[in-house]
């Protein structure tokens, strides 16, 4: 009986999780929406910061926010990996449905020519290239979030913390894993290589997103 409410447990603990992870890529697809919309980049990626903030106010979960304290999870490193898992899954499920359904709509000619030239250029990048653009961006995510955190810091001063890492990571180019989600279901040009392309973008925003955790176990 202890067995079966232990499993039933974790049955609706990783529901409720793939749920918020679905949430939160159906705003990260709004926000990538937004951003294709204007001409203006530093505008664009203002308001693509709209979407971290609603994800952060509503507590929704993101990969790329959740990533980060894998490195402290001790013990319950595993199961944290399948918490994990179900947030990337559910990313991905909002992020496909939010690109999918503005391909379908009106505003698809304005933006559909737009993302695909994106596409083409991150599956036209090395390896290495996507790495490290990827990495910068996990770092700045963790900062974005574990900022957002920390009552004991001003509301504003976290809420512009928020918005200055999304900005700084758009206007740099670095490379969002979710984001890169959303992209390629705008564009229409999901394949194998675009699978890796988001893999390789993952792992970078894994690495980065883990690193000050680490820095300061170590420091």
């Amino acid at each position: 009986m202890t067995d079966s409410c232990g499993v039933i447990s974790a049955i609706n603990g990783f529901t409720k999780t793939f749920i918020n992870a679905i949430m939160a890529g159906i705003f990260i697809g709004i926000a990538g929406t937004v951003f294709l919309s204007v001409a203006v980049p530093a505008l664009g990626a203002f308001l693509f910061a709209f979407g971290l903030l609603t994800i952060l106010c509503y507590q929704f979960k993101l990969f790329t926010g959740a990533i980060g304290y894998l490195a402290n999870q001790g013990k319950n490193f595993p199961g944290y990996i399948i918490t994990l898992f179900a947030i990337w899954s559910g990313n991905f499920a909002g992020c496909f449905a939010v690109g999918t359904l503005v391909r379908t709509s009106r505003i698809a000619s304005g933006i559909v020519p737009r993302v695909q030239e994106m596409c083409a250029v991150k599956q036209g990048d090395s390896f290495v290239s996507l790495l490290i653009l990827s990495f910068f961006c996990g770092i700045l995510m963790y900062v974005a979030v574990e900022t957002f955190r920390k009552e004991e810091i001003n509301p504003f001063a976290r809420t512009l913390m928020v918005f200055l890492c999304v900005v700084i990571f758009i206007l740099s180019g670095f490379e969002h894993s979710i984001a890169g989600m959303y992209y390629f279901s705008a564009a229409g040009m999901w394949s194998w290589q675009a699978l890796d392309v988001i893999g390789i973008m993952t792992l970078g925003n894994a690495l980065g997103g883990m690193l000050l955790p680490v820095a300061d176990k170590i420091r």
